[in-house]
């Protein structure tokens, strides 16, 4: 599918061609003339644009023009001409446009042109995106601070696993920093050149996540028309980063074990097996071993995928990294007028419990940032429950708390104790939220996808 803009201003012949583009599976919006078609573009990004060349105020050339000089993520441009204005078109092509066709056309023929563009569009796109990722890639770890013991530790276990193609689980709480751990173990092997492909196993719908992972053939299910790669092919030669690993669905997490073994799979509804050469990174902030207690997870795919082990302690416990990291990611958010933070604002972000971790600490700042006067960070922008060290841990709603019977705090508990706990945790979560679900996801720190496998499992889908 591609998202199409059609500028003609025959109005029933942009609105044949947007029924028809339509009906071929495009997003197709229209436009009445050139200046349209500009507000148009300059509020969203299209992958094609068909575009008439006779029309009053800007004309088709003039758009052309306009669109190359000034735009910053250009469509492809297919121009629309009548037979008398078919060297205007010639000199079109000239100035950048993909193609044209004269009037009268065959929708057939529109059809095809715009397929061939929606293709160079995406090869685009991708080169973009492939330039980018090699540019992250160079250096070693950027973006990880560490002034403590245990995050000096955690790259130091880096530094030594990066070289080897072993297979690499990473623990932790939510909001710890586990994916920038996985990139800088990809820039500092000998696969850093080759793709850095990463997949959030919780955010997609179970009956998606095995399309999505290994993909499918045409035909292998109803809308499937062309075959689809899947990320594991698209990380071949690369790393496979796997995040929530632990909430993979069980028919799931068979293929991936026989996959990760033999370096193979076979797509959705394909009958050729693909070779693969893929390092596997995962993460997961559940307790590995309750999980698999639990029958949660697959032991032999937890010994597969756990051949080396690097665990992330959390904010609270390595205070040393708080203010280096509040520094640092000031930067990041306000760039290089980012606002002074106060003596005061320094000792309390220390003070503070972060059960969200970094996630959490970067969300304080940016709040911090957008009402700070005068260019200094005072306390009175900080919340409430920061400057008082009130935050809500009772109830321990967040996975990520020091109650030794919550789900993700790593302590050895009993099976039954750790999935009362967890649904306790739920209940309290829905309750402070009104049982409204998104609020409900964004307060335990999980996506809303784990949110709604939890409410299943534990029959809590209606209130």
């Amino acid at each position: 599918m591609a998202k199409l803009l059609i500028v003609d201003d025959e109005k029933n012949l942009r609105l044949v061609i947007e029924k028809e583009m339509s009906r071929h599976g495009h997003d197709a919006t229209t436009a009445a003339d050139g200046e349209v078609a500009w507000e148009m573009l300059e509020a969203a990004d299209y992958d094609v644009l068909l575009c008439d060349i006779n029309m009053p105020r800007l004309d088709g050339m003039g758009l052309l023009k306009r669109i190359k000089e000034k735009a910053a993520n250009q469509p492809e441009i297919i121009m629309l001409t009548g037979q008398g204005t078919v060297e205007t078109a010639i000199t079109a092509m000239k100035l950048g446009a993909y193609d044209y066709l004269t009037k009268p056309y065959r929708i057939a023929e529109l059809t095809a042109l715009v397929k061939q563009a929606a293709e160079k569009k995406q090869l685009r796109t991708d080169n973009v995106r492939l330039k980018a990722q090699i540019e992250r890639s160079k250096g070693s770890t950027p973006d990880i601070v560490a002034e403590s013991p245990q995050m000096k530790e955690v790259l130091r276990l880096v530094r030594r696993v990066a070289p080897s193609d072993t297979s690499v689980l990473i623990t932790g709480e939510s909001g710890t920093g586990k994916e920038l751990v996985a990139q800088a173990i990809h820039r500092l092997s000998s696969r850093a050149d080759k793709p850095f492909i990463d997949l959030n196993c919780a955010a997609l719908q179970d009956t998606l996540l095995e399309s999505e992972l290994f993909g499918y053939e045409a035909g292998a299910f109803s809308g499937a028309r062309t075959r689809k790669l899947g990320l594991f092919e698209l990380a071949d030669g690369g790393t496979l980063f796997l995040d929530e690993i632990m909430e993979m669905p069980a028919q799931l997490q068979s293929k991936l074990l026989r996959a990760l073994e033999t370096r193979s799979f076979f797509r959705v509804g394909g009958v050729k097996k693909v070779d693969v050469d893929v390092r596997l990174v995962a993460a997961t902030n559940r307790d590995p071993h309750h999980a698999v207690a639990e029958g949660i997870f697959r032991s032999d795919l937890l010994y597969r995928v756990n051949s080396f082990e690097i665990s992330i302690a959390p904010l609270r416990e390595r205070r040393e990294d708080i203010e280096p990291l509040a520094q640092h990611l000031l930067q990041k958010v306000a760039g290089l007028n980012a606002p002074i933070l106060t003596q005061p604002v320094i000792e309390a972000l220390s003070q503070f419990s972060w059960t969200g971790n970094v996630r959490q600490l970067r969300n304080c700042l940016e709040r911090a940032t957008l009402l700070a006067d005068n260019g200094r960070i005072t306390v009175k922008e900080l919340p409430p429950e920061i400057v008082h060290k009130t935050e809500n841990s009772g109830s321990s709603v967040s996975f990520g708390t020091n109650d030794p019977n919550s789900v993700r705090g790593f302590h050895n508990a009993s099976p039954v104790n750790l999935r009362d706990s967890e649904k306790q945790q739920i209940i309290n979560a829905l309750e402070r939220t009104g049982w409204h679900r998104g609020k409900t996801a964004e307060l335990l720190g999980i996506s809303p996808s784990t949110l709604y496998r939890r409410l299943r499992e534990y029959d809590l889908e209606t209130r």
